[in-house]
């Protein structure tokens, strides 16, 4: 990376555009990122690295929250753009998404690791060159059976019993994303971790 960076934390929320992907399980990264952009007042809404951009201070830091627009598997080209432009490394990008491993409304906060399957950290590792950023996993159940379709799966929508319990964890995943810049990885993960 060359030259000083010009913001303090880039912010991602992954999911995929468009009315019919809103409530699906795939779009829990968004639902959280537009909880964080609520509670900070911060409008993500200029279309730029081919995502929707907002841009905020917290604590005398300047946060960037990003939505890419790119649909989920190339998820990286957009994270990519944004982490040049302002020249932030891999540990200050972090980036909040659906797990199928953790039950509805779980959440795990981590410093680093493998894609595990997810196609859209699947792209931001690939196009970044590296596992070495912290990340929000949002629980959203795991596929009712074996034989279930893993993409047919991540693109249905919650049932109504499961947007109950998950009708607070939009606001926790976006607590423990703004956690990790005033606090800490270690901070959030200890606070939030199978919460």
């Amino acid at each position: 990376m060359l030259g000083k960076p010009s913001a303090d934390w880039l912010i991602v929320g992954l999911g995929n555009p468009g009315k019919q992907y809103e409530k699906t399980r795939h779009n829990a990264g968004f639902r959280s990122l537009m909880a964080l952009a609520d509670s900070l007042n911060c409008r993500v809404d200029r279309g730029k690295f081919q995502g929707l951009l907002g841009q905020t201070t917290v604590e005398g830091q300047k946060l960037i929250l990003l939505m890419p627009q790119t649909y989920m598997n190339l998820s990286g080209e957009s994270v990519a753009q944004a982490a040049r432009f302002y020249k932030l490394p891999p540990e200050r990008i972090i980036v909040l998404y659906d797990d199928i491993s953790l039950e509805p409304g779980r959440l795990r906060v981590r410093a680093d690791g493998s894609a595990g399957g997810h196609n859209g950290i699947k792209s931001i590792i690939s196009h970044l060159q590296s596992q070495s950023f912290p990340r929000v996993k949002i629980g959203v159940g795991a596929k009712p059976r074996p034989d279930y379709d893993l993409a047919d799966w991540v693109l249905s929508n919650f049932s109504a019993q499961e947007e109950k319990v998950l009708s607070d964890v939009w606001d926790k995943a976006a607590e423990a994303a703004l956690l990790i810049t005033t606090q800490g990885i270690e901070k959030s993960a200890s606070r939030y971790n199978g919460k």
